[in-house]
């Protein structure tokens, strides 16, 4: 079986590696997805006489069993659907259930009690005339096959996995660039409220009275009202200011971490100093004015360049102050981590956290249309493209209408002039600042349809998508604690 992991991004000449056997394809499993995927069941087309690896589908394996015959139904269609459009129908398919034993279970007693889940699995594709060609249960270190009826090389109490590092899949993808980020449970908590006690309680209070104060001007009036946009430009001026912050040297930060809480190595002491770069107040501002469509999505243009990284940062660590009963409210967070993940190349990363962003909220729109475009393969620039042309046409229409030929700086890497007006462009009349502005506006939603014209792929592409996204929804949805009594009222929330 051959594996080619750059398939859909580089030339026919990348290195190919040869699989042979149970032991190395569940080697390959971290490699293929980016992350050790702990609890899930994963599903793997195989295309051509030699076994090339094509699309995969991953999701928990449910708890009930009484949904696992419909979840191994949803899953070979949605593989089959997938590939078909893209490219071809696959020739075979390859099934993975990994999860680890529960409290005094052994890794024989998962494989033995999840082998009517692979059983319905390899039923479900063969009802699509694509065989099975092995399913493997990842457990405890160990692996076991479904499909191999010899001891010899699958053995009933299973066989150790290849050490870290050390197998030829291991060696090919360092070599190629191609890394693991640990396990999806660690992927995951770097996205969720930690719920350190005191902190906890800090933030549900800086969220409580920030909520009464901020999804009111939200709801008033039209999108376009006086206090929503008010709200919209103190929020994305304090972004603005945080990821400046996020972006300066760990050095400048000695005094936010002075107390220790941000020290540590890897993930969890990164996490925890950009922990200590935020306020309990900051983060319940910034996440409650993501709630407004047009803030999130205009705070979706730090999307590139040296400010990416410290966006993604930030929005991590908005999505972890998402405590109790603002759950919900995570969502606009997470999509916004999960695109800039994607935007940057981090692909296993941004479906994490997209998928955690529709576990949160299954109705957010924006969300579901990136996850969309991100599994299907599309290219994001042309999403990239879309937000740059809005936020040019943004900018020169607030130009027009300051009739000065400038404007402020709305947004990252913003223009800081009216490209339609000449260094001695006179005061303009207010119905000529509004004819530009409806050019603008025009101009706007003609380059949306164009990028979405030309995007690559089949399916929705995602600069059509947010277009979709930004005419859909009226507001956001307050929480269901003391704002909403405080507040008296419940919006349509916003979710494009």
């Amino acid at each position: 079986m051959n594996t080619n992991h750059h398939e859909s991004h580089g030339p026919s000449t990348t290195p190919q590696i040869t699989l042979r056997g149970p032991a190395e394809l569940a080697d390959a499993l971290p490699f293929m997805l980016g992350f050790h995927p702990s609890d899930s069941v994963v599903l793997v087309a195989l295309h051509g006489e030699r076994g090339r690896f094509g699309g995969r589908v991953r999701v928990g394996i449910p708890s009930s069993s009484y949904e696992w015959a419909a979840t191994a139904d949803h899953l070979a269609d949605t593989l089959v659907e997938g590939c078909t459009r893209r490219a071809d129908r696959p020739d075979a398919i390859v099934v993975f259930l990994c999860q680890e034993p529960a409290p005094g279970e052994t890794g024989r007693r998962v494989m033995e009690r999840l082998r009517p889940f692979a059983q319905r699995l390899r039923t479900a594709c063969g009802a699509l005339d694509i065989p099975v060609l092995e399913a493997l249960c990842i457990s405890d270190g160990l692996y076991f096959s479904y499909c191999c009826p010899d001891a010899r090389c699958c053995p009933p109490d299973g066989t150790p996995l290849a050490l870290s590092g050390t197998s030829v899949m291991a060696a090919s993808a360092a070599y190629a660039g191609i890394q693991v980020r640990g396990t999806l449970k660690e992927m995951e908590a770097r996205l969720k409220p930690r719920g350190s006690g005191g902190d906890e309680a800090a933030q549900r209070a800086a969220l409580n009275d920030a909520a009464a104060v901020v999804v009111p001007r939200i709801l008033d009036g039209p999108t376009g009202g006086l206090a929503r946009q008010e709200t919209r430009d103190t929020t994305l001026a304090l972004v603005r200011r945080l990821i400046d912050r996020f972006s300066a040297p760990p050095d400048s930060f000695a005094a936010a971490t002075a107390s220790g809480t941000a020290t540590g190595a890897g993930t969890a002491g990164a996490d925890a100093r950009d922990d200590g770069l935020l306020t309990p107040e900051e983060a319940a501002a910034v996440i409650l004015g993501l709630q407004d469509r047009d803030t999130r999505d205009q705070a979706a243009e730090w999307m590139e360049g040296p400010q990416a990284p410290a966006a993604l940062r930030l929005w991590r660590a908005l999505s972890r102050r998402c405590v109790a009963p603002y759950q919900e409210y995570a969502a606009a967070p997470l999509t916004l981590a999960g695109w800039v993940a994607w935007s940057t190349g981090d692909e296993p990363s941004a479906r994490v956290a997209l998928g955690l962003a529709l576990e949160t909220d299954p109705d957010y729109l924006f969300a579901r249309l990136l996850h969309q475009a991100c599994n299907e393969g599309l290219d994001p620039e042309s999403l990239r493209e879309c937000l740059r042309k809005e936020r040019d046409a943004r900018v020169s229409a607030a130009a027009a209408s300051d009739g000065t030929g400038r404007s402020q700086k709305a947004g990252p890497d913003a223009a800081t002039a009216d490209p339609t007006a000449g260094p001695d462009h006179a005061p303009a009349s207010e119905g000529t600042r509004e004819r530009r502005r409806q050019r603008a506006r025009q101009a706007a939603r003609r380059t949306t349809r164009q990028a979405g014209m030309r995007a690559a792929g089949a399916g929705r592409s995602p600069s059509r998508a947010l277009a979709t996204a930004r005419r859909s929804g009226t507001g956001p949805r307050p929480p269901r604690a003391a704002a909403v009594r405080r507040t008296g009222r419940r919006g349509a929330r916003s979710g494009g």
